[in-house]
């Protein structure tokens, strides 16, 4: 419930900026006003998507983040779920648990707290963070890159406050979003043949998702060879590298190794041309390709429809079809039983200061996840 009294305007550092490097600099951060929450934020991690949003999208001053956990240090009005002190996870894809598709049972897409993609609060279509009365813009509705934020109270999920923080981070986005796909989008079956474009965290989720449910044949498809190091741990079974096989189509490689193609492709690289070739890799009659990343440039998908026609299916996965309120904390209650995997996903732990280093290791393929630790 509202503390008693009001809370005030708090100034602390961010990371913001656009380009090469992201800036340290003291921003204000307004209180929560109605519906929404103030966030302490504890460990933050940096995914593909701050990345290419920083170098690609045009909406700046910016601060960049959306992987995060933190505790609650004040809530707005008419906020009745979560109180000053509570452990949360923020989600970029939030639930409002009264629209139409939340209801619907169908979709996770919420139609009132759906991707942001402006740069502001849900709410009022206006900012919380300010440099000198100018306005600061917002990243996905979180802006975690910052020591304290503002989001929406259907942004954020409770949590025991039990559970590691630095570790949980990890289920705002990349991990749960692998899962999943896996689990929710594709429903991988057991003894089936999964291909995985992109062998990053999320694709790397897919994979624990799909050894889970018993998939007999996991193929990893990738251009680094670091990241097909330790890619068994995860459940895959082996690796293709695409520079080994330049004279013929990768689609033609894999349907040849798997007698006529794969049942589950995943697309994890955010790339539509691998999208086509995730929708050739895959078998006639029962095939299914799953698009999780988020494409840099040309968004326009090109396929031929016989592919179709002979029975092959693509689908979407926005944060694997998860609704975040009613089904997070199974996946936390899941790590809490060691039924699956996160630790392993952080390669590495940095203070808030190191962060363009963190950038530096994803932009150049040498970490899978870094945790960014906020000043006590």
């Amino acid at each position: 419930m509202a503390s008693s009294s009001a809370p005030q305007v708090i100034t602390c550092k961010v990371a913001w900026g656009a380009g090469e490097e992201l800036v340290m600099e003291e921003v204000e951060v307004s209180p929560p006003q109605r519906l929404e929450i103030r966030i302490k934020v504890v460990s933050t991690s940096i995914c593909s998507r701050d990345l290419n949003a920083r170098k690609y999208q045009a909406i700046f001053p910016r601060i960049f983040g959306h992987e995060a956990s933190g505790i609650i240090e004040s809530v707005g009005q008419g906020v009745t779920e979560f109180n000053e002190g509570d452990h949360v996870l923020t989600v970029f894809i939030g639930e409002c648990m009264s629209c139409r598709t939340c209801k619907s049972g169908k979709s996770s897409i919420c139609q009132v707290l759906g991707l942001e993609k402006k740069g502001l609060m849900h709410n009022d279509q206006k900012t919380r963070f300010a440099v000198k009365g100018e306005p600061v813009y917002h990243f996905c509705a979180i802006s975690s890159f910052s020591e304290y934020t503002v989001v929406h109270s259907g942004c954020a999920v409770k949590i025991s406050p039990h559970v590691p923080l630095e570790k949980l981070c990890l289920l705002s986005c990349g991990v749960a979003a692998g899962l999943g796909a896996a689990w929710n989008v594709a429903d991988v079956s057991k003894g089936s043949t999964v291909v995985i474009f992109g062998l990053g965290t999320v694709g790397l989720s897919v994979a624990q998702g799909a050894k889970l449910r018993g998939a007999s044949r996991i193929i990893g498809v990738d251009k680094n060879p670091r990241k097909c190091v330790n890619a068994k741990v995860f459940g895959i079974t082996e690796v293709i590298d695409p520079n080994l096989y330049k004279e013929r189509p990768i689609a033609q490689v894999i349907r040849h190794i798997t007698d006529g193609g794969a049942d589950f492709c995943f697309d994890c690289v955010g790339d539509t041309d691998i999208i086509t070739t995730a929708l050739e890799s895959c078998c006639d009659g029962w095939g299914v390709t799953v698009a999780l990343g988020v494409p840099k440039a040309k968004p326009k998908i090109s396929a031929h429809y016989s592919l179709f026609l002979r029975g092959r299916t693509l689908k979407g996965s926005i944060f694997g079809g998860w609704k975040p309120k009613s089904d997070i904390p199974s996946l936390v209650e899941k790590y809490m039983n060691k039924e699956i995997q996160i630790d392993d996903y952080i390669t590495h732990n940095l203070p808030f200061d190191d962060i363009n280093k963190a950038f530096n290791l994803m932009a150049e393929g040498k970490c899978l996840r870094c945790v960014i630790h906020m000043p006590r």
